[in-house]
């Protein structure tokens, strides 16, 4: 038996604040049982009162300087675990709410960066292909797609018949849809 258990509650919350060990070793052992019975009552959960009377002590030691009660030593520790629950059952509600807001997004298939990333690497091979083209077919090729010129400005302007330019399109599209279905293959 320690020369602590004799000290009534607010003797050692005076030696509390005074960062004297014995006295918080005291507080624990008187109230640590209790202390915990009272938060399992409340979080249904070993684990999780254990947490909060842990929480709890290390708070009151760590703050021990700085504290004043009002209330007996008692009171103040069991608002104090009172308070802590709450806390934690804020804390699960604020996951739970989280964890069904993720699994209704899974559920909805809202792939939004994902798309986003395939379409860019898309576009970037569709681009490499582009690159690829035999010269004067890219040359077509992009004034048709990329300028968004007619098949006629783009016979005047390379001075080709337009049929000519039409089977260059066609050609560039007819090799560029190979190579895209090969490439989405490979991105799906």
């Amino acid at each position: 038996m320690s020369k602590y258990s004799k000290y009534t509650d607010d003797e050692l919350t005076e030696l509390l604040r005074l960062k004297d060990h014995g006295a918080f070793t005291e507080i624990y052992d008187r109230y640590m049982g209790l202390l915990y019975l009272h938060a399992l009552k409340m979080v249904k959960d070993e684990h999780e009162a254990e947490d909060i009377i842990h929480e709890l002590f290390i708070s009151l030691w760590v703050n021990a300087t700085e504290m004043t009660i009002n209330i007996t030593l008692s009171a103040y520790l069991y608002r104090a675990v009172r308070n802590k629950v709450l806390n934690v059952l804020a804390h699960q509600k604020i996951r739970g709410t989280y964890l069904e807001s993720l699994q209704e997004y899974i559920d909805a298939g809202n792939w939004k960066t994902d798309e986003w990333v395939r379409a860019r690497e898309l576009a970037f091979q569709i681009e490499k292909e582009v690159a690829l083209l035999p010269k004067k077919m890219r040359e077509v090729f992009e004034l048709s797609r990329m300028a968004g010129l007619s098949h006629k400005q783009i016979s005047e302007q390379l001075n080709i018949s337009d049929k000519t330019v039409k089977k260059q399109i066609n050609n560039a599209l007819k090799i560029l849809r190979l190579k895209i279905n090969m490439l989405f293959t490979l991105l799906l």
